[in-house]
């Protein structure tokens, strides 16, 4: 995929250029992808503000991906 950063005239990221043959097999592949205005159910919201709540009492609790990564090879 090749997709390209659009930003402003401060330099900040304000959106994504994907190019049409790329957006139409994303589509193929999730043809619901049009459909951003799902409202998410309440349980769902309940399940990320106990997250975030968790993780503002306890930020050490955020690793970054790589370290898990490192974890699972180490397994092998």
């Amino acid at each position: 995929m090749n997709p390209q950063i659009i930003k402003d005239s401060d330099g900040n990221n304000t959106g994504v250029f994907i190019p049409i043959k790329e957006w139409t097999l994303i589509k193929s592949i999730y043809p619901d992808i049009n459909n951003i205005e799902i409202e998410l159910p309440q349980w769902q919201k309940d399940i990320i503000d106990e997250r975030l709540d968790a993780i503002a009492k306890n930020p050490q609790r955020l690793k970054p991906i790589e370290s898990l990564f490192q974890i699972e090879e180490n397994k092998d």
